[in-house]
């Protein structure tokens, strides 16, 4: 039988399909790309494969995620979010952003991956701070790269490295986090070499301005 609140609500509606443990963090690593059954499991430590498979079967069913050929192995499959799957950004950035004023030292030992970073800075954007300059930040954060790009005013995401970015940051996973929950100030880690940073010190400030750690 369906589980649900019996509310007629539509933030109800959607803790009927989302609500479940494990549901949204799942929707996390999807939102970052699609990933194969294995690689989720790796990533998601502690959910076990039958609770895995129950909760992409719950997923897909609601249209929410759906799997893909993979071009060099006929039998493996991808999963990944479908249109209706990826409108749910916006809400888990903002619960993301949220939920960083929560974390403490006490947290510090649980799980986290450089991809994660990726999401992050996403949530952390101040939309009344955006620079009017056009440039880029490209982010190091443990094994993975990523960037920020500004452009007329507006900001957009990408993966990878870029030729000639105006700031780079490098740091490992968990201080980005630790930044980015301001357990740690951006001037601390700089201190203690946590973060290093190259580029036009105005750039610097901007981007501070702009992910909300002035």
């Amino acid at each position: 039988m369906k589980r649900d609140y019996g509310q007629f609500c539509g933030l109800a509606a959607g803790l009927d399909i989302v609500g479940e443990r494990w549901t949204l963090l799942i929707v996390r690593e999807l939102l970052i790309g699609p990933a194969r059954f294995k690689g989720l499991l790796e990533n998601l430590p502690g959910i076990g494969p039958n609770l895995l498979t129950d909760r992409l079967r719950m997923l897909g069913d609601h249209g929410l995620v759906e799997q893909a050929s993979v071009a060099d192995d006929g039998r493996a499959r991808l999963y990944r979010l479908t249109a209706s799957g990826q409108e749910l950004r916006e809400p888990v950035l903002a619960l993301a952003r949220w939920g960083l004023k929560f974390l403490d030292a006490s947290d510090a030992d649980g799980a986290t991956r450089a991809e994660w970073g990726f999401l992050a800075v996403q949530a952390m954007i101040v939309d009344d701070a955006v620079p009017q300059v056009d440039e880029v930040y490209e982010f190091r954060v443990s094994e993975q790269t990523f960037q920020i790009l500004v452009r007329d005013g507006r900001v957009s995401f990408e993966r990878g490295a870029v030729a000639e970015p105006s700031l780079t940051i490098e740091c490992d996973a968990g201080t980005f986090v630790r930044v980015g929950a301001r357990m740690l100030s951006p001037f601390q880690a700089l201190a203690t070499g946590d973060v290093r940073i190259k580029g036009d010190p105005e750039a610097v400030l901007r981007c501070t301005l702009m992910l909300g750690l002035d």
